[in-house]
């Protein structure tokens, strides 16, 4: 049935209306695509194709280029809450801005620090030591007394009450 011929305003009677519902639903539901379930081959003569995203590479080059947008992320950070204190600090004198730009980077450079104490302290934990030897030992030990005086820049050191040398 073709509405086109219809004068506009007339009202459609019962059977024209159903017999047009059921024509858009039957135009509703008619497939626009079509997948092929059937099995691919596993090789063809088809040459291999990049897929979009990062282009392939080696597995150094892949960890470097995660390690350079992971420090990207970082200096993002840092560089905004630098930013952010700069804009908040912005109407006060030159001195506490100078004090505020300066906070950020006193923070990194102590944790910083932070980090190389702790590993440095991780390779010192090993305080066992184990001694082979072939044939009699004779072992002595003797404690050793440290007793130390620090004045301003100048320190002086007694190892069992001899005089050290001066720092």
């Amino acid at each position: 049935m073709n509405t086109d011929d219809r004068t506009p305003g007339t009202p459609m009677s019962d059977t024209e209306a159903d017999a047009r519902a059921r024509q858009l639903i039957a135009e509703a539901y008619t497939p626009t695509s079509y997948r092929d379930d059937s099995p691919v081959p596993a090789y063809g003569p088809a040459e291999p194709v990049a897929q979009p995203g990062r282009p392939p590479m080696s597995q150094k080059a892949t960890d470097i280029s995660a390690l350079m947008l992971s420090g990207s992320v970082a200096a993002l950070s840092v560089g905004g809450a630098t930013s952010l204190v700069l804009y908040v600090l912005g109407t006060v004198d030159p001195t506490t801005l100078a004090i505020g730009a300066a906070g950020p980077v006193a923070l990194v450079l102590a944790v910083g620090s932070l980090v190389k104490s702790v590993g440095s302290a991780k390779s010192s934990m090993h305080t066992e030591t184990h001694h082979h030897y072939n044939g009699p030992v004779r072992q002595k030990n003797t404690t050793v007394t440290n007793t130390t005086t620090t004045k301003a820049v100048f320190g002086r050191t007694n190892l069992n009450g001899t005089p050290g040398s001066k720092c």
